[in-house]
């Protein structure tokens, strides 16, 4: 079985999960909680509710209200920052139309707040990312021949980037259709798969490491082609695991922690497929790239 032959598929494949979550980032952009905006959150267990009529009551107590969501006889309401005094108003105001609604939990962060939450989040991938990219580059710093060792290091953060495209753009969907919010938790999966997605590609890259010294006459295609086979069941095997394991908590887990799990599942996912069909593909891309350029350099000269 040949996989790096196919290469030019499976990149393709990867545009098609890609694209349409980057289009709904671009138009819909990713819905963020009060953890990145500021504001506030009430959330109110209130029988027969109705979503337009809670929103009336709250904005007749002069509250901009942002989002009104609904599960089951649970609303949960985001607001701009309520004070203490701001929050009793309004939840006496609902329970005169809903004399049994009953308060489950308020929650009020500042734009200021909000703000230095994003900014860090972002510090925090930008650093891993960089972090990684070094430590690859000295892992592999022996390894000169036929791709040098840095590369290696940008070719596991183009996988990386790739699995974290493939998570941002789905939540980016499931914000627009069921209104699923960004939050630290969705930070915390997210370095959660950029750490597991290197993880397999530092054990694929190893493999062809190792294979490189011992075929000094094999191309260079063949070779990663062959890692790539000998490291597959590895891989597929550790993933099904964590994924059970995941499966499980989303099973059992409750709704405090779904959506960072179904961030993880999608993140264990996209970082398996990367590893194996487009981290050593990519290498091998700007393989022969660097083979054609010094082809064309002596030409060039004349």
């Amino acid at each position: 079985m040949n996989l790096v032959k196919h290469r030019n598929i499976f990149f393709l494949i990867s545009a098609i999960v890609i694209i349409p979550g980057m289009l709904a980032v671009i138009f819909f952009g990713l819905k963020m909680s009060i953890e990145f905006t500021g504001g506030s959150e009430l959330e109110m267990n209130i029988p027969s509710v109705n979503m337009s009529r809670v929103k009336q009551v709250i904005e007749s107590d002069n509250v901009k209200v942002h989002t009104v969501s609904m599960t089951g006889n649970n609303i949960l309401v985001r607001t701009e920052p309520l004070s203490q005094d701001q929050k009793k108003k309004v939840v006496a105001s609902v329970e005169k139309v809903y004399p049994k609604a009953k308060e489950k939990s308020f929650e009020t962060i500042g734009p200021t707040i909000g703000k230095e939450t994003g900014i860090n989040a972002l510090k925090a991938v930008v650093v891993a990312s960089i972090a990684i990219t070094l430590y690859i580059a000295f892992a592999f710093r022996k390894v000169s021949e036929p791709v040098s060792s840095w590369k290696y290091g940008v070719c596991a953060i183009a996988a990386l980037l790739h699995d974290v495209l493939v998570v941002i753009g789905i939540f980016a969907i499931l914000g627009y259709l069921f209104n699923v919010e960004i939050d630290s938790l969705f930070i915390t999966a997210l370095l959660t798969i950029m750490g597991f997605s290197v993880h397999d590609t530092i054990v694929v890259f190893d493999r062809i490491r190792e294979n490189l010294r011992k075929n000094y006459s094999q191309k260079f295609e063949d070779v990663v082609n062959k890692s790539l086979l000998e490291t597959m069941n590895r891989s597929v095997n550790t993933s099904l695991t964590v994924l059970l394991v995941l499966f499980a908590l989303l099973i059992f887990g409750g709704d405090s922690i779904r959506w960072f799990v179904v961030a993880l599942l999608a993140g264990i996912i996209s970082g398996t497929y990367s590893s194996i069909f487009n981290a050593s593909q990519l290498l091998v891309v700007w393989y022969e790239f660097d083979k054609k350029r010094k082809l064309k350099a002596p030409h060039s000269k004349k």
